[in-house]
């Protein structure tokens, strides 16, 4: 087996005069959940498709599993696959343990396996009932159920906890930790970008099919340069002028009362400034929180457009 999960070189992908995807390469290692983010249209489920075979790659190389994706039918091979699609559909008739036992016997995995799945993601109760009676919440588990067949090597999701209740979300990603820690290559698209960032290795930022950005979050935040928010309690403000005098990292105070202040540091000299704060024995609570995800992917969006508009102005002068 090829030590990458997933091997992208220079891949592309070209409708006549769209650029879906620009040439982009990538590795995916087993036991990594990558995050895929980016506008609709920017270019998501194109490398979705390529990955899965759907579509063919108008340049560069792809393997998955060691294989290429368009030209290996092999069976076994396919069945180390799991996929949600953004739109989930099912045969309306059909119930939902005969639903997953038709996807189950189509990977060539056990009837048992597909009733345990049921149990799992808390569809036991509603398993012989018409698939037309499922609220959307209830389709979506059903999905995942399908998805996470056999113990797949690759699994690819595609915004996964829409319609699911904070319960069943926390089921969800406890699943896919599970399957990670058994060495799965998870890729997760999600809008919902606050559930997702405890739970990806690293994160894919797409636009217009370019990658704007590719790394760990702590690695997207040193490259970004954005500053890390304190809020400090204890503290007048003139208290915190004074314990921070001298110090020329606070950037932006966002806000202050009789007793506690916001504000914000540059990334690498969070520590500096967290050591000196916590020496004063005034500091009753001290918070640091660091960019999100939402605030990451916001800037690489912005950073992109503005740049382009900066492009375009130059060349109509």
């Amino acid at each position: 087996m090829s030590e990458y999960a997933v091997e992208l070189t220079d891949l592309s992908k070209y409708y006549r005069s769209v650029e879906a995807l620009h040439p982009l390469s990538l590795n995916i290692s087993f036991g990594e959940v990558l995050g895929l983010f980016g506008h609709n249209g920017a270019g998501k489920s194109t490398l979705m498709k390529l990955i899965l075979g759907v579509l063919k790659p108008s340049s560069g190389q792809l393997k998955v599993l060691g294989y290429c994706p368009r030209t290996n039918s092999d069976h076994d091979y396919r069945s180390q696959f799991g996929y949600l699609p953004e739109n989930v559909s099912f045969y309306e008739h059909l119930s939902g343990r005969e639903v997953l036992r038709y996807f189950a016997r189509l990977k060539g995995h056990s009837l048992a396996h597909a009733d345990a799945l049921l149990e799992e993601v808390n569809l036991a109760h509603a398993a012989d009932r018409p698939v037309k009676t499922y609220s959307k919440g209830m389709r979506q588990r059903l999905g995942l159920a399908q998805a996470f067949l056999g113990e797949p090597k690759i699994l690819i999701l595609d915004e996964p906890t829409v319609g699911l209740d904070p319960v069943a979300t926390r089921d969800f990603y406890q699943m896919v930790d599970r399957l990670k820690t058994s060495g799965c290559a998870v890729i997760l698209c999600s809008h919902v970008l606050p559930d997702v960032e405890n739970h990806i290795d690293r994160a894919m930022i797409l636009s217009a099919g370019r990658k704007l950005a590719l790394g760990s979050l702590d690695e997207l935040r040193l490259q970004a340069k954005l500053p890390t928010e304190f809020n400090v309690s204890g503290l007048s403000s003139s208290e915190l002028s004074t314990a921070l005098n001298g110090y020329q990292s606070i950037s932006t105070v966002l806000e202050t009362t009789s007793n506690a202040s916001r504000f914000t540091v540059p990334t690498p000299e969070k520590m500096i400034v967290m050591k000196h704060l916590l020496a004063n024995q005034n500091v009753t609570d001290l918070q640091v929180t660091p960019p999100s995800l939402e605030a990451l992917y916001r800037y690489y969006i912005s950073d992109f457009h503005s740049q382009s508009a900066e492009s375009q102005g130059v060349g109509h002068e």
